[in-house]
């Protein structure tokens, strides 16, 4: 019974699914979080770097030009944690694991 058992376990392999999308629900809030948190900082006071560099502040880029940037920035952030929240709740309706049959693969490169 044993050996029967391990020849279908060298035949098949188990692939995890639901890890992947909870990985990229993962990544997605990590960096939606980080977007998110500099927009709020841009538009409440945050100012652009070339104001340190400029010789008069807001010479190079007009107050009208940042806040639609970090309204950009708060925008783009928040819809990356909207795909967070949508790769985690769709990761429920997926499977733990899947199993199939190991498939050769097509491309040897040391034969």
């Amino acid at each position: 019974m044993r050996d029967n058992r391990a020849s279908t376990e060298s035949t098949h392999e188990t692939i995890k699914i639901r890890g992947l999308a909870r990985l990229a629900a993962a990544i997605f809030a990590g960096w939606g979080g980080l977007a998110t948190f500099k927009g709020v900082y841009d538009l409440l006071g945050g100012e652009p770097e070339a104001n340190l560099y400029a010789p008069q502040a807001w010479a190079f880029i007009t107050r009208a030009q940042w806040s639609r940037f970090a309204l950009f920035e708060f925008v783009y952030g928040l819809s990356c944690l909207a795909l967070a929240w949508y790769c985690f709740r769709w990761s429920r309706r997926l499977p733990e694991t899947v199993r199939r049959k190991r498939r050769e693969p097509e491309l040897s490169l040391f034969d």
